[in-house]
């Protein structure tokens, strides 16, 4: 350790140059993991919101729930289930008094804990909504339906389609969208085989949904793609590094310092630069969050700042290592005579 840090105050700009790249490539990961976690918030945060269990629809709908029909029989097989029910999903519009109009995911649901009863003409909508000027007491028209909404409370996170959910009683739904059949079933329990339903599991039915597969596939491939650039970072760096150094480490093997002791210097090296960059850019990635605008989805818990610190740190390891190996490869002699070379 001591060889190490006095190497790294020797060559300070080179290591400084490789820790301000760490530092500005982990950032960036941190920020677009954080926009990740924001727009998936964003965008199935109803979903997300709800206990793991079990989500089905019918057959023949592809694995598109906007195609899904689940016929009146099954509906009232599970519903009789504990903690199961039945609900719709559809994209709508709802108008202010001031002629506002805003887009909503309009859902409605047989009974259940999960969501607030709604009766027919009042609308629960979510917190977002509150921004826009909507309160308490106002009544909102859409261009689908023969009367108005009136709004009677506001819940928080339950968004769907990058849109605020709107929720609404069952005939208030059959009259917007001339439909009273529901899209979906949720159960508690687990997946069980009927007849003319497939069961998902949350994820699985998250990866139904087109809009959040393709933008968290996305953002993912962005995220592991700059983890493998910082992985080669490391390796580039420590090769370079050590192919300067070969005259050096020949006189150490020849003083009696072993490979062993060489390589625990190299990581020494890539643990203090890894630490140092990965402390700063996640401070500066968790005070974005505070100041970040309420129009950008952006949310970072510190459990996936640890997580990605920790691959950080296994890749920077592996990366360095992998780099090391020729170190294995040195003849103290031939080497001594090659650094005076």
């Amino acid at each position: 350790m001591y060889m190490a840090w006095k190497e790294m105050k020797k060559n300070k700009a080179k290591f400084l140059i490789v820790g301000t790249v760490v530092l500005l490539v982990s950032l960036l990961t941190f920020i677009i993991s954080g926009l990740a976690s924001g727009l998936s918030q964003d965008n199935v945060s109803l979903i997300k919101n709800m206990p793991e269990g079990t989500f089905y629809m019918s057959e023949d709908a592809d694995e598109t729930y906007t195609q899904s029909h689940i016929d009146k029989q099954k509906r009232d097989e599970f519903i009789k289930r504990e903690e199961s029910f039945a609900f719709s999903l559809q994209m709508g519009a709802l108008k202010t008094q001031s002629a506002n109009q805003q887009g909503v995911a309009f859902l409605t649901s047989t009974e259940t804990s999960l969501f607030n009863r709604v009766q027919s003409g009042e609308v629960i909508l979510d917190h977002s909504l509150k921004e826009e000027g909507i309160k308490i007491g106002d009544q909102l028209s859409s261009p689908q339906f023969q009367g108005t909404f009136e709004v009677v409370d506001f819940v928080n996170n339950q968004r769907f389609n990058h849109s605020p959910v709107a929720f609404i009683n069952q005939k208030d739904f059959h009259s917007l969208f001339r439909t009273t059949e529901f899209q979906l079933i949720y159960s508690a329990e687990p997946k069980d085989s009927i007849g003319g339903l497939k069961a998902f599991s949350k994820n699985e039915f998250l990866s139904t949904i087109p809009s959040y597969q393709a933008e968290q596939m996305t953002l993912n491939m962005i995220i592991w793609f700059l983890i493998v650039i910082s992985g080669m970072l490391f390796a580039i760096f420590f090769y370079m590094m050590n192919v300067q150094k070969i005259g050096m480490y020949g006189i150490l093997k020849a003083l009696g310092i072993r490979t062993g002791d060489l390589f625990k210097m190299m990581w020494s090296q890539m643990g203090l630069i890894t630490c140092a960059a990965l402390t700063v850019s996640a401070i500066i990635s968790q005070i974005f969050q505070v100041f970040a605008p309420d129009t950008m989805p952006y949310h970072l818990p510190l459990t996936t700042t640890v997580q990605l610190s920790v691959v950080f740190f296994v890749v920077g390891f592996l990366g360095s290592t992998l780099s090391g190996f020729q170190i294995k490869k040195i003849e103290p002699l031939q080497a001594i005579q090659q650094g005076e070379s």
